[in-house]
Formats: structure tokens, C-alpha cells, sequence
């Protein structure tokens, strides 16, 4: 896309249009002219980024998923580099979860917290089974990096520190669940549940607070460690099995971590429970490959939740 586009769009990028800043760089809101509305962000200036952003190209200009942030285009201005998306009217999970001001809070249902929990499964669980040449670890899992579109439908997104791994043949897949990253995925998205359960910011979350979480799992009180706002709604026996699911992604032990898979199942089931099966148009979605080397990409019925 061209500099001088991207620049009309976002009124020569004014921090009236700034929606949102990270490690990359900063993100602005993009007005055209035929009122579509895009995410543009612009990389800080440093040339530690470059791999950062070629990352992001390589990634999301070839991938297409329900739950994976589209990349729409790109643009190269002197030492300048911009990323355009797909934008998320929402924004991110975490401004969700943890409001900056008292009184201006966010009211997240405990059937949108659950709709938001089996996306991101279903989005991770396809990246780590995705047949077609390799497998993508995306390691850098956060409330921070889920944006929300206006249904609440989770977008992965910050691939720039994502690791790809070759998946030619179906003797690698055993090896590939083994990896030290792909643990350390499921143990980011075990921290995402337990931001949307609890409440608790991630930065406080330590060995011990997880422990005690462990230890709630399987005591009759458990609301201590619960968000206030989901405490005697009917849902209490489905936040306990969230809970477990949770802790099991976060085991200290990552051998003892499920599988993105089994995860993503465990998830669905429980909002089965909960009674909360969407009620849009069932659609066709490349969603969980098979490990076997005969077919490239399985195609399930993935609920647009």
C-alpha cells in the first residue's frame, strides 16, 4: 500500500487515531474515504524489527483462519515500515479484562469469556496442526495480543517472534508436541484462562498463585479466585472445569501440559455444558489437520462463536 494512502488515513498519523501501542511499534485507527476502517501499525525505527516484520509478512500474508488477525497489506517508506489489518472494532482482550479507569468497567459475560476461550484453543490448536509445509509456534501468547472483532471473535495476532517448524512427514508430529515452545504456548494460553476467570493481571500471577488455583480446583471454595462478576450466575460447576483446564496448561511440569487439541475439545465440551452453542450460520473452516502425510488440511465445522 502506498505511504501517501496510509497517511490520508490516518489524518498523517494523529494520535487522535492512535488505538494502541506495543513492543512493534504503534497502531493507528485508518478512515477511507469509502468508510472502511483498517489497523495500521507503524514499527518503531530500529533495525532489530526488520526480522520482526518479515516475520509478520511471511506469517499472516499466507495464513487465513477465523481466528488469526488478517494481514491486509504493507508498506516499505524509506527506513519507515507499516502493517496494515483488518480492524478490530473490540480491541484486546487485556483493556477487557483489566479497565484503566474505576468506575468505566468493561462488563465481560461469562458466555463471551467462554466463546473468546474456545477461539483462541481453536486458532492455537489449528497453528500447531496446520499441515501445509510447516507448523507455526507463535510464542509470544498474551490478553494483549487477542483482538476482539465485533462479535467478540478472537484474532490472533503479534506474529513477529513466531517460530516455524518443518512438518513433512507424520513421525515429526510426536517430536513437534515434545517441543520446548510448543509447551510454552500452551502455558501462555493456560495464563489468558486464568486472566478470564480470575480477573488477575498476568504480571501478578506467580509459581504460588498458581499453586493455590490448583488446590481451589478441587475445594468447595473456590470464589475467592474468581472474578466477582461471574460468581452466582448458574455457571459455577463450568468456571470450576475452566479452572482445571487452566492450571493443567500452566503445570510447572511441561511434559505434564495437554496438547492444543485435546485443550481446544476440552473447551467446546464445556461450552456445550454451558448451554451456549452459537446460533449464526455453521460455516466450512480449515480447523484440526490429521497427522497423516495423505491429507494436507482436514476440514471440520467450526463454530463461529
Amino acid at each position: 500500500m502506498r505511504y501517501a494512502y496510509l497517511k490520508d488515513a490516518t489524518d498523517n498519523f494523529s494520535e487522535n487515531n492512535v488505538i494502541g501501542q506495543g513492543k512493534m511499534g504503534m497502531l493507528y485507527k485508518a478512515s477511507l474515504p469509502n468508510g472502511c476502517v483498517l489497523a495500521v501499525k507503524k514499527l518503531h525505527d530500529s533495525q532489530f524489527l526488520e526480522k520482526q516484520f518479515i516475520s509478520e509478512l511471511k506469517i499472516l500474508g499466507s495464513l487465513r483462519h477465523i481466528n488469526v488477525l488478517p494481514l491486509l497489506g504493507f508498506c516499505v517508506e524509506s527506513n519507515q515500515r507499516f502493517l496494515v489489518y483488518k480492524y478490530m472494532p473490540n480491541g484486546n482482550l487485556y483493556d477487557w479484562l483489566h479497565p484503566m479507569e474505576e468506575g468505566q468497567e468493561k462488563a465481560m459475560e461469562w458466555g463471551v469469556r467462554v466463546k473468546v476461550a474456545v477461539g483462541l484453543a481453536r486458532g492455537l490448536a489449528w497453528l500447531h496442526q496446520n499441515c501445509q509445509t510447516v507448523k507455526i509456534i507463535h510464542l509470544d501468547i498474551s490478553s494483549k495480543c487477542i483482538l476482539l472483532d465485533q462479535k467478540f471473535q478472537p484474532k490472533l495476532s503479534n506474529f513477529g517472534e513466531a517460530m516455524l517448524v518443518s512438518s513433512t512427514c507424520a513421525s515429526s508430529v510426536n517430536k513437534f508436541w515434545e517441543m520446548a515452545p510448543v509447551k510454552e504456548d500452551v502455558h501462555g494460553f493456560g495464563v489468558v484462562l486464568l486472566e478470564m476467570i480470575t480477573g488477575m493481571d498476568p504480571s501478578n500471577m506467580t509459581a504460588s498463585s498458581n499453586n493455590v488455583l490448583n488446590e481451589l480446583t478441587s475445594s468447595s471454595d473456590f470464589h475467592g479466585a474468581v472474578d466477582k462478576s461471574l460468581i452466582g450466575k448458574g455457571f459455577d460447576a463450568e468456571i470450576i472445569q475452566l479452572l482445571k483446564v487452566a492450571c493443567a496448561c500452566v503445570d510447572p511440569i511441561p511434559d505434564r501440559r495437554p496438547i492444543m487439541v485435546q485443550v481446544y475439545e476440552d473447551i467446546k465440551a464445556i461450552r456445550e455444558r454451558c448451554d451456549l452453542v452459537d446460533e449464526s450460520s455453521m460455516l466450512t473452516q480449515p480447523e484440526i489437520c490429521p497427522a497423516t502425510p495423505e491429507k494436507s488440511v482436514e476440514i471440520e465445522m467450526a463454530e463461529f462463536q
